[in-house]
Formats: C-alpha cells, sequence, structure tokens
C-alpha cells in the first residue's frame, strides 16, 4: 500500500505540475533524453493502435535558422493575417465561457509582463517570441499522416500529452504551441517533410527559466464536480 501511495503522489505531481512555460533556458537537453521521453510517450494511445504521428526533433542550427525565419515572417502584420493551418484547430466564433478563459490568460501573462492593454507592440514581440520556442534548446514539430485526418487528431493530443508528463517527470518543462500550424509551409521546406505529413502542432522543451516573470502565470482549473455528470 505503501508503494501505491507514492506512485499514486508521483503521478499526480507530474501531472499539476505541468505547465506551459513561455522562457527557457539555453542549457542543452541531450538528444537521448529527448528519445527515451519520445519511447515513453509511445505508449499513448491511437485508435486501433495506427500511431500516425511523427515528430520532427529541432536542435542547434537547423532550430536556429528556422526560428530566424519564423520571427522575420511575423514581422509583417498584414502577410500573416492571410496564413492559415492546415486545419482548424480553434472555432470560427468564440462564446462564454470559453472567450473568457482565453482572455484571463493573456491579460495575466500581459500584466506580469508589463505590457499594458492596447499595447499592440509589445503584445505582437510577445507573440513573436512563440517562433522562437520561447528559447528552448528543443523544438519539435509534430506532423500527422494525411490520410489519418481529422480523426488522429484526439490521438496525437495524448502523445503529446505523453510527451510532456514524461519530459516533466525528467524535470523538463514545456508549451505546446499551435502558433506553428500557419507556417505550415515554410516549415515543410526548412525540414523537408514529405507530401503526406500535415504540420499540426509545436512543443518547446528544455529547462524553465524560473526567474523569468511570464513563468509566474498560474492557470486556473475547474472543479471536476463543474463539468462532470454522474449517471447511476
Amino acid at each position: 500500500m505503501a508503494d501505491s501511495s507514492r506512485t499514486i503522489e508521483a503521478v499526480d505531481e507530474t501531472i499539476r505540475s505541468r505547465r506551459s512555460v513561455r522562457q527557457f533556458l539555453a542549457t542543452p537537453v541531450p538528444i537521448a533524453t529527448v528519445m527515451e521521453i519520445l519511447d515513453v510517450a509511445a505508449r499513448a494511445p491511437s485508435g486501433h493502435n495506427t500511431q500516425a504521428w511523427q515528430v520532427h526533433v529541432l536542435t542547434g542550427e537547423t532550430l536556429r535558422d528556422l526560428c530566424a525565419e519564423l520571427v522575420a515572417a511575423a514581422q509583417d502584420a498584414e502577410a500573416m493575417s492571410r496564413l492559415r493551418p492546415e486545419f482548424d484547430s480553434y472555432p470560427a466564433q468564440w462564446v462564454s465561457p470559453y472567450i473568457d478563459r482565453r482572455r484571463q490568460v493573456g491579460k495575466d501573462m500581459y500584466t506580469l509582463l508589463g505590457i499594458p492593454r492596447g499595447d499592440s507592440a509589445g503584445m505582437q514581440a510577445q507573440l513573436a517570441r512563440n517562433y522562437a520556442f520561447f528559447g528552448a534548446p528543443v523544438g519539435l514539430i509534430f506532423t500527422l499522416q494525411r490520410v489519418m485526418l481529422p480523426g488522429s487528431v484526439l490521438d496525437l493530443g495524448m502523445f503529446m500529452q505523453s510527451v510532456m508528463l514524461a519530459a516533466r517527470a525528467r524535470g523538463l518543462d514545456s508549451c505546446p504551441q499551435a502558433a506553428f500550424a500557419p507556417f505550415h509551409q515554410r516549415i515543410a521546406r526548412r525540414v523537408a517533410l514529405d507530401a503526406q505529413q500535415a504540420v499540426v502542432c509545436g512543443m518547446s522543451l528544455g529547462h524553465a527559466d524560473t526567474d523569468a516573470p511570464v513563468n509566474r502565470v498560474r492557470t486556473s482549473r475547474e472543479p471536476a464536480a463543474s463539468f462532470t455528470v454522474i449517471h447511476a
């Protein structure tokens, strides 16, 4: 029973301590550690065990070059407004309470960063940090085989959660980022994706910069009782 309790505590702590980090240290993460994380995460479930995902691990010069290209592209607001992901991850029209939660996260983050409401330049600069993987030493790009869309998106979500938890268990932090999806054409050229792979999401991976104000954001969660219906 004692061993069981310790296991529960360890798993619960790993889940509860996972958060989206938006400023990383430059401390390297060994590729062997990344591969270990991905091997563990590969146990995530997928429909009929299809495992349609693929992960592109970016480090070193490749990571720097992609970041430089995307950050530069993000400076063109007009061009950015025309970019679209290969499929929509978010609703065309946001409604309450979901839009309220989204706005609260933005308000909390910009307040900690000292970016006042209406400071579009400051907000744009922070948004552009997405495309630099927030300074993380490892960037991950997740793709799915087109023939398996859209059903395998659910599978990919479970796989990505497993990646984040396996990373957290090893003292690493992460940030899943749909912000990369509109840049699918540039990413495809940079990492030589074949035509059958669709870019779904990116993820920053590394050691959190605990001194960065943005990493003090703590999002709230609804209690289970608010979204659960018991049928007995």
